[in-house]
């Protein structure tokens, strides 16, 4: 592995703050590489678990193997940083579309969301399960930001007067990930897809409830 004196030149740029002082922020192609090697990371953790080298997934990225290292310098990092970004991601999209959709229609698209969510997650379970750390930490930062942002949704929905909600948002989200024990293929994608439009339909019927 190279050292990092080696590299932190072409890692680093520096950007000036608002004060006048500067801080050092990751280079533009560098954050282009984290991504791609995350994204490349995630593809081949789902197809072949634990038994994933970082070697191959640096060599399908098409990066040296100095700059998966420069990124995430264990396999746990890697496979820690791929579940976090998901899961901010997945959070950030709440309220992109809470900005942009009407509010029943941000819930279902979130919901969809939701779904490739768990499809990933159960692709990757076999090298979460094998973090040195555990999984505990991880999980519940991840369910406080998954949590609420099902909750700005419904919250919004039902504000509107568009939908009523007799359960806690969050068995919509345990429905929705029941079936992703059972199978995570297409099948399963189209069927949750389809238990979306029939839970928003019973919360839109249930507002003369």
């Amino acid at each position: 592995m190279e050292g990092s004196s080696a590299y932190q030149g072409d890692f680093w740029e520096m950007a000036e703050k608002s004060d006048g002082s500067t801080v050092r922020k990751p280079r533009a192609d560098a954050e282009r590489n984290r991504l791609l090697l995350m994204e490349t990371a995630k593809t081949v953790f789902a197809d072949k678990g634990s038994r994933a080298s970082l070697e191959e997934i640096a060599r399908i990225a098409g990066v040296g193997i100095g700059t998966l290292y420069r990124h995430f310098p264990t396999r746990d990092a890697l496979v820690s940083a791929i579940y976090r970004n998901e899961t901010t991601q997945l959070a950030a999209a709440a309220k992109s579309f809470a900005e942009t959709h009407p509010p029943v229609e941000a819930l279902r698209l979130w919901l969809v969301q939701f779904v490739d969510y768990v499809v990933t997650k159960r692709g990757m379970s076999e090298v979460l399960d094998s973090l040195v750390g555990g999984t505990s930490e991880l999980y519940a930062d991840s369910a406080d930001l998954i949590i609420g942002a099902v909750n700005l949704l419904v919250d919004r929905a039902v504000a509107a007067g568009e939908i009523r909600l007799a359960m806690d948002p969050l068995d919509i989200l345990r429905a929705l990930a029941g079936g992703a024990s059972i199978s995570c293929g297409p099948a399963w994608r189209d069927a949750a897809r389809q238990l979306i439009d029939i839970l928003i339909a019973g919360m839109r019927a249930g507002r003369s409830g």
